[in-house]
C-alpha cells in the first residue's frame, strides 16, 4: 500500500519540473483567449476606423459602379482599373490587419509566455500511430473539448442571434439612406454587433484560462517516487558525492605533504597532532602553517619531516592550540607569537650548532599559551 501511495501522483511540479516542461514547449495555453484578442483587436479595428472605412467604401463602389466606356472594351485598362481598386481596398482595410496581425502574435503569448523551442518540432511518430490516434479520439480529453465546444457554439450562435435580430429592423432601413450616410453607419453597427458577440467569448476565455492552467499543473503533477529521484539527480548520488570528496581531500592531502619538507619546524603533542610552521620574514607577517593533521596524517607529517631532516619538537600544549586555532596556509594567532618565537629561535640555534658545532641548546621548555587558545584533549 506504502509503495502504490508513492507511485500516485498527488504532489505538485516542482520548479525544476516545471522548468523542463518549458523547455520541451509544454506551457499552458488557451486558444480560447487567443481568439478572444483577436476578434477583439478585429472590432476595435473596425470600430474606430469606420468613418473612414465607410467612405473608402463609397469610393470603391463608386469606382466600381461608373468608369469610361472604352475601359469595357480594353482589357489591359480593365485589368488596371480592378487593381487600383483592389488596391485601395487593401488600403482601406490595412490599419484593421495590422492591428490583427499584432493581435495574433500577442494573443498566445499572453498565457505561458513567448516560447521558442526546437523539441516540440522534431518528428513525434508516436502521433502517426493509428490506434493511439483512435485512443485520443475516444479519450476523457476529447470528450471535454467536444462539450466545451458545443457549449461555445451553442453560447456564441445564442448571442449572435439574439444581437442581429436585434438589430435587423435597423440595417434594413439603412437601404432607403443615401449610400455616403449608409455606409459608415453599417460599418458602425457590424462592429457594435460583433463587440457583444466577442463579449461572449469573454466568457469563455474566463472560464478557459483557469481551466487550462489547473489541467498543464495536473498533467504535471509527481509522485513522491518522482520526488525523491530528482532530488538524487539533482543534488547527485551520495555515494559518487562521497567519492569525489574523498578524492578531493586525497588531493588537498597530497599538496600538503609536498610542504612539509618546506617547513622550519614540525611541533607534535607527540602521536596524536602534528603540525608544521614556516617563517620567512621578507613574505610573511608571522609564521604560517603549511601542514597539519592527527593520527595518521599526523604520522606520515613526522616520517616526511625526518626524511627531510626537518627539526621535530615534542610541545603538546602548543601543538594542540595550533591544530585547533588555525586553518591550512593561516598565519598563526598573536597569542601564540611568543611561543612559536621560542621555538623558531631554537631552530635557528640547532641549525648553527649542526653546522658549527659546539653546545647542543636545550628544548624550550613551558611555552606560554593564552588561556583562551588552550585546547585540551585525553592523555597521550
Amino acid at each position: 500500500m506504502s509503495e502504490e501511495s508513492d507511485l500516485e501522483k498527488t504532489e505538485p511540479a516542482s520548479q525544476r519540473r516545471l522548468e523542463k516542461a518549458r523547455e520541451d514547449g509544454n506551457v499552458a495555453r488557451s486558444r480560447e483567449l487567443s481568439t478572444l484578442v483577436l476578434l477583439g483587436a478585429a472590432v476595435a479595428g473596425l470600430w474606430s476606423s469606420a468613418g473612414s472605412l465607410g467612405t473608402s467604401m463609397q469610393h470603391s463602389l463608386r469606382a466600381g459602379l461608373h468608369f469610361e466606356r472604352a475601359i469595357g472594351f480594353d482589357n489591359n485598362r480593365m485589368l488596371a482599373h480592378v487593381g487600383n481598386m483592389v488596391l485601395d481596398a487593401l488600403l482601406a482595410v490595412f490599419p484593421v490587419l495590422a492591428v490583427m496581425v499584432v493581435a495574433a502574435l500577442v494573443g498566445p503569448i499572453l498565457l505561458g509566455g513567448w516560447l521558442f523551442s526546437t523539441k516540440s518540432l522534431a518528428p513525434d511518430f508516436n502521433k502517426l500511430n493509428p490506434l493511439s490516434g483512435i485512443g485520443r479520439m475516444f479519450s476523457t480529453q476529447s470528450l471535454a473539448e467536444l462539450v466545451k465546444a458545443l457549449a461555445k457554439s451553442g453560447l456564441i450562435g445564442g448571442v449572435a442571434w439574439l444581437v442581429i435580430s436585434r438589430d435587423l429592423d435597423h440595417a434594413m432601413a439603412l437601404l432607403a439612406q443615401p449610400a455616403s450616410a449608409a455606409l459608415p453607419q453599417m460599418v458602425s453597427l457590424v462592429a457594435h454587433d460583433c463587440a457583444l458577440i466577442v463579449a461572449a467569448l469573454l466568457l469563455v476565455a474566463l472560464i478557459d484560462v483557469p481551466y487550462q492552467l489547473w489541467n498543464h499543473y495536473r498533467k504535471l503533477r509527481m509522485s513522491k517516487e518522482d520526488l525523491r529521484q530528482e532530488h538524487k539527480e539533482s543534488e547527485g548520488n551520495p555515494h559518487v558525492k562521497g567519492r569525489i570528496r574523498s578524492q578531493q581531500q586525497q588531493m588537498a592531502r597530497r599538496r600538503m605533504m609536498a610542504d612539509v619538507p618546506k617547513a622550519d619546524i614540525v611541533v607534535t603533542n607527540p602521536t596524536h597532532f602534528a603540525v608544521a610552521l614556516k617563517y620567512d620574514e621578507h613574505a610573511m607577517g608571522a609564521p604560517r602553517v603549511v601542514a597539519k593533521g592527527m593520527d595518521e596524517v599526523a604520522l606520515r607529517i613526522r616520517e616526511i619531516a625526518k626524511e627531510h631532516k626537518v627539526a621535530i619538537l615534542e610541545a603538546p600544549p602548543l601543538t594542540r592550540a595550533l591544530y585547533k586555532n588555525t586553518r591550512l596556509g593561516q598565519e598563526i594567532p598573536a597569542g601564540l607569537y611568543s611561543a612559536v618565537a621560542e621555538v623558531l629561535a631554537w631552530v635557528y640555534r640547532l641549525k648553527r650548532w649542526q653546522s658549527e658545532g659546539g653546545d647542543a641548546p636545550s628544548e624550550p621548555d613551558e611555552l606560554p599559551i593564552p588561556p583562551e587558545l588552550e585546547y585540551t584533549v585525553k592523555a597521550d
